[in-house]
């Protein structure tokens, strides 16, 4: 009997871009409780460049060829037994720990959710990581109405999400990224600051005194500076900066993705309330270009890998 293969953009090994690959592996089937997707697209982010460089997340081990990918929008190609409520040929987008860059992936029946007509391929693809981090985060942030918060990095895929869904609570929100950014930033509500020398004084000038929140997705000089703007260190999530987040006192994400959440957000995209710009789109040959691109840490919008 012919085991039935697939394509899937892997690394063969812990490295750099040269470890990735498209590699063929078995087609994976759905168990219990599972629902298998043909993969349209698939978001690509740093979570994927750590695990290529050799981090292992806390839930997915790691085994060479290993797909790369946490986010994916797809169709339903097959169902597992105990799953009710969703068939093949259904439009999903949806979340897994690891496996998503592949042709197909297996993932519990409730880590999807029906994709919006509205939604183009692409954009649903990388729709999930930022917008569910950027939510869980706020959360911890308790964001609402009359706050004023401070994104760094805030033209990334969750800084965008951020802005806007903070603006939705009726907060404020202050945006530093690149000079190329700003008018990105202002797009899309924020009041943009620039990077560089300038900071501090710039945010002086904005907020004398100080901010109530700040998601941080730069670290570094930009997290050292957020701890003078807050009254305490915990109101800080910070995105990047795990290994300082103890010793500073200031939070990480905490929380898990779900469907439910997953479907609110993707509400809101198809109501026109929450954008999410693909910057742009590889063919899966072209993993290596896409991981380089995300590397550089510039631009805005979601970089993303399409399997058509």
């Amino acid at each position: 009997m012919t085991t039935k293969t697939m394509r899937a953009a892997a690394a063969t090994r812990f490295g750099g871009i040269e470890v990735l690959d498209v590699v063929e592996m078995p087609l994976p089937e759905p168990g219990p409780g599972q629902v298998r997707v043909r993969v349209r697209a698939a978001g690509i982010q740093p979570f994927d460049l750590a695990v290529r460089a050799g981090w292992t997340p806390p839930y997915g081990a790691v085994t060479f060829p290993q797909p790369l990918g946490n986010e994916f929008a797809g169709v339903i190609d097959a169902v597992g037994e105990q799953v009710t409520g969703i068939a093949p040929g259904a439009e999903v987008l949806g979340f897994s720990v690891l496996n998503a860059q592949a042709e197909y992936v297996v993932v519990p029946a409730d880590a999807v959710t029906p994709k919006p007509p509205e939604m183009p391929w692409e954009v649903a693809g990388g729709f999930t990581a930022g917008t569910q981090t950027a939510t869980l985060a706020l959360d911890q942030l308790d964001i609402k109405l009359g706050d004023t918060l401070l994104v760094h990095a805030a033209a990334g895929s969750v800084g965008t999400a951020a802005v806007q869904l903070a603006q939705l609570r009726g907060a404020r929100v202050i945006g530093t990224a690149s000079a190329a950014n700003q008018d990105y930033l202002r797009s899309l509500g924020a009041t943009p600051v620039i990077y560089g020398d300038t900071l501090a004084a710039q945010l002086t000038d904005l907020v004398p005194n100080g901010v109530d929140a700040v998601l941080d997705g730069a670290g570094g000089v930009a997290l050292d500076l957020s701890l003078t703007l807050v009254s305490e260190p915990r109101q800080i999530v910070t995105l990047v900066d795990h290994d300082r987040a103890a010793d500073l006192g200031v939070q990480l994400v905490n929380g898990t993705r779900s469907a439910e959440r997953l479907g609110r957000l993707a509400k809101l995209y198809a109501e026109g309330r929450l954008r999410f710009p693909v910057r742009r789109a590889y063919p899966m040959h072209q993993i290596q270009d896409a991981h380089r691109e995300v590397e550089t840490g510039h631009g805005s919008g979601k970089v993303v890998l399409t399997l058509d």
